[in-house]
């Protein structure tokens, strides 16, 4: 079933890449329109919008889940359901399939809701209460989003189609028409994460590590970015304000958390909430082209991200702790070098594929007429995440191992190493051939020195910071406890994780909690339940009296009886 889907995936995945040049260079846009039923004189018809744009995002996204496909032969090799596992993942990219090439918001609500459901089917894959808990809160975040595309499809009946590629123009004249904006914005929020709706995504690492892999790159998260470069067209007005104070604020909150956390997996889903927040920042400006440019070399090293994490918690026996870790380049050497190679295209080393994304996109920011907070938030969360990078691989890579009982740490794990060599070549070469690609001219940026030289300058300040907070020595007294409140603060997403959770929980419980204790065990247990039962007790009783003493009884209402007639007589 493995084999099998790869090869189908990784043709399918050449193939559309082949076509999507071919669009690219004769700059062509098939929309096609399938009639599926006609019935008397109304008919179901199905809409396709065939670009560059949906043709390569398709192509990479099966070229990942191939790969992750691959990779989950042996990751999942334990599991005796891998086939009910793989359809899974394969319902997962068909939905995603939907939502890339339908300019139809009713196909593109099938492919949407379809990721929202299989998403809960994969992130409580492993059945225990941890991914239950995570599933739910998963699925009931993105309903919000569901809600928001449900309200906007019921407006786009002003208009008489749902086909919102034909009215974006009026759409951005229209001010009646800006709440089916704003709806939309709220549901790719939803999708991708950001603030408030960020807490399900660390969440959602309860799944299997394949899916992380695959959710955290091409699909799912990445659903959100895509709807909203689709209509990047109505981000001009004061929704696309809204939009990159919300991103920026994201982008900045995560790359924060990141740096306190400990658990291998969350720290790399943190990391791709800060790069979906720069996504849909450079989105709000204006920038659809760069978004869709960065959305795709971060899907090549997020992908590759996940899956050096995930032989790693193999090997460390489902250990996800980095303190755990240490020294494991001399262990997993080949591991560790993918992982650096992911890690380096993160925080955008030179001509790796995240450097011609990354660089552009904050050199267009210089470029830019933004307010001061804006510029501040985006290259001090860049900073940020050099600043994690550096403290994961100096957690994991050096030093020595500080789990002294796994001593059989080793890089054998075939399959798995095939599928990461894909991705490995990906993240090298992917940055440059798609900068080649989607821009048709070389795009120079001509800034003044301190500023072109600034985004190396946050880099190297990260990263130095990331070796400076990690390097702990003996003795050494954790500062973050002297700030305990502070730390958990700014490590707990800002207590969103909470606020989404028992926030939301706690008051209707504490009211359902209060109506039982005074109605179900209050007034209608003393004066239903209980005094029926009391009452029936009684008579029963009184009932069960009169039967033993029945001759006494008798001859006493005899008496009484004659009694009665002798005094009516009397009258």
């Amino acid at each position: 079933m493995c084999l099998v889907s790869f090869i189908m995936l990784i043709s399918l995945s050449i193939m559309l890449f082949l076509i999507s040049l071919f669009f690219i260079i004769n700059e062509m846009v098939y929309f096609l329109e399938w009639e599926i039923i006609s019935l008397n004189s109304s008919s179901i018809v199905m809409t396709f919008l065939f670009d560059w744009m949906s043709l390569l995002f398709m192509s990479f996204v099966l070229m990942i889940s191939s790969l992750v496909i691959f990779y989950s032969k042996e990751y999942m090799s334990a599991d005796i359901n891998i086939n009910r596992f793989i359809l899974l993942v394969l319902m997962f990219v068909l939905s995603m399939m939907m939502l890339i090439i339908s300019p139809n918001l009713i196909s593109i609500l099938l492919g949407w809701d379809g990721l929202g459901l299989v998403s809960y089917l994969l992130v409580i894959y492993f059945q225990n209460i941890k991914s239950y808990n995570a599933g739910m809160l998963t699925a009931l975040s993105n309903r919000i989003g569901d809600v928001a595309f449900l309200l906007a499809i019921a407006w786009m009946l002003n208009y008489g189609s749902w086909n919102y590629i034909y009215y974006l123009e009026v759409m951005k004249n229209d001010y009646s028409m800006m709440i089916i904006s704003f709806l939309i914005v709220l549901a790719a929020m939803t999708k991708s994460a950001q603030i408030p709706f960020s807490s399900w995504l660390p969440a959602a690492m309860a799944a299997p590590t394949p899916v992380s892999a695959l959710v955290h790159s091409s699909t799912l998260v990445t659903a959100g970015v895509y709807l909203l470069i689709r209509f990047n067209i109505l981000l001009d007005s004061w929704i696309g304000s809204f939009l990159l104070l919300i991103s920026g604020l994201t982008m900045f909150m995560s790359g924060l958390g990141a740096n306190f956390e400990f658990d291998l997996k969350k720290i790399i889903a943190l990391s791709t909430l800060s790069q979906l927040g720069l996504m849909m920042s450079i989105l709000s400006m204006g920038a659809y082209k760069l978004a869709f440019f960065h959305l795709l070399t971060h899907a090549l090293f997020k992908a590759l991200l996940f899956m050096c994490a995930g032989a790693i918690i193999h090997n460390m026996n489902n250990s996800q702790d980095i303190r755990l870790m240490g020294g494991l380049s001399i262990f997993m050497p080949y591991t560790s070098s993918c992982f650096n190679v992911a890690n380096l295209a993160l925080c955008g080393m030179p001509f790796l594929a995240g450097f011609y994304s990354k660089d552009l996109i904050l050199e267009m920011v210089s470029f830019s007429n933004i307010n001061l907070f804006s510029f501040f938030l985006y290259f001090f969360s860049t900073g940020l995440t050099v600043c994690y990078s550096f403290r994961l691989v100096y957690y994991s890579m050096t030093g020595d191992l500080n789990c002294g009982s796994l001593n059989f740490l080793n890089d054998e794990g075939w399959v798995m190493m095939k599928a990461m060599l894909g991705l490995l070549i990906m993240s090298i070469i992917g940055g440059s051939m798609l900068n080649w690609l989607i821009f048709s001219t070389p795009m120079v940026i001509i800034l003044p020195f301190h500023l072109k030289m600034l985004t190396l300058f946050v880099c190297i300040v990260g990263g130095i910071s990331g070796y400076l907070i990690s390097n702990v020595s003996m003795y050494y007294v954790n500062k973050s406890f002297n700030n305990y409140l502070l730390v958990s603060f700014v490590g707990g997403m800002w207590f969103m994780p909470m606020i989404s959770t028992y926030g939301i929980i706690y008051y209707p419980l504490y009211i359902g909690n209060r109506v039982v204790k005074s109605f179900d065990q209050g007034w209608s247990e003393y004066f239903g339940s209980q005094k029926i039962y009391e009452n029936l007790v009684y008579y029963s009783r009184l009932n069960n009296m009169l039967q033993n003493n029945n001759l006494k009884i008798f001859l006493l209402v005899f008496v009484l009886w004659v009694i009665i007639l002798f005094n009516f007589s009397f009258f």
